[in-house]
């Protein structure tokens, strides 16, 4: 037990500690919420490249012009995503790998291979991170 005398002291140091706590708490968000980005992409061409490789012919995705297709997996909430392919885990460097090389990853796989370039699949990937559940952005719209 402490006397009044180190009270202020006691406080200081638990709430320096709490102060820690939350920061760390943060960062750790932060790092989450990375996870989900792909560095060095534009999202804004990456809606572009969609379309030039004629992913909406398979794909439902989200705020890409005719993107209703049913023959692959809706892109819907991609950022919200565990898994790539139900195979890999769904990480921008995963991602990377499976835009250029789906059949390298999962021979056989429906998703063919379309010679996306690094570059071309970093926009992809960013505008992919960019689908979330409470994503507003609908095929539907004008």
């Amino acid at each position: 037990m402490t006397d009044g005398r180190h009270r202020p002291a006691l406080l200081f140091w638990l709430g320096l500690g709490l102060l820690l706590l939350l920061a760390t708490g943060c960062q750790e968000e932060a790092d989450a919420a990375d996870e989900s980005f792909m560095p060095g992409g534009n999202p804004v061409r990456g809606a572009e490249l969609i379309e030039a490789y004629g992913c909406p012919a398979c794909h439902t995705i989200p705020g890409i012009d005719g993107a209703d297709a049913l023959v692959g997996p809706p892109l819907t909430a991609w950022a919200e995503r565990v898994y790539i392919a139900g195979a890999i885990a769904n990480t921008p460097e995963n991602l990377l790998r499976w835009l250029q090389n789906p059949q390298e990853i999962e021979p056989g796989t429906a998703m063919p291979d379309l010679g996306v370039t690094e570059q071309g699949a970093r926009d992809i990937g960013a505008y992919l991170y960019t689908l979330t559940r409470d994503d507003k952005r609908s095929q539907d719209e004008p």
